[in-house]
């Protein structure tokens, strides 16, 4: 049996994150095979017009697949 290293994670629950296809806020995150599993909650939109049958959707996001809001506006 190896011992493997996992950092921190590079993001905290609450904090409001992009990737392709929306943004969402992180509800939480858990270690996953050297990496970190993060289930974002998607910002809700606007209302439609048959109103909403139930919650936004959450995904869930290797840490690759994320970036920081703060990190887009330096890049912009």
């Amino acid at each position: 049996m190896s011992a493997s290293y996992l950092t921190i994670p590079k993001f905290s629950p609450g904090e409001t994150v992009e990737f392709i296809g929306g943004m969402g806020m992180i509800v939480k995150c858990s270690p996953n095979s050297d990496t970190w599993v993060y289930h974002v909650e998607m910002a809700m939109g606007a209302e439609p017009e048959t109103g909403r049958i139930g919650y936004e959707t959450t995904v869930v996001l290797l840490e690759t697949d994320i970036a920081s809001r703060e990190t887009q506006m330096v890049a912009a």
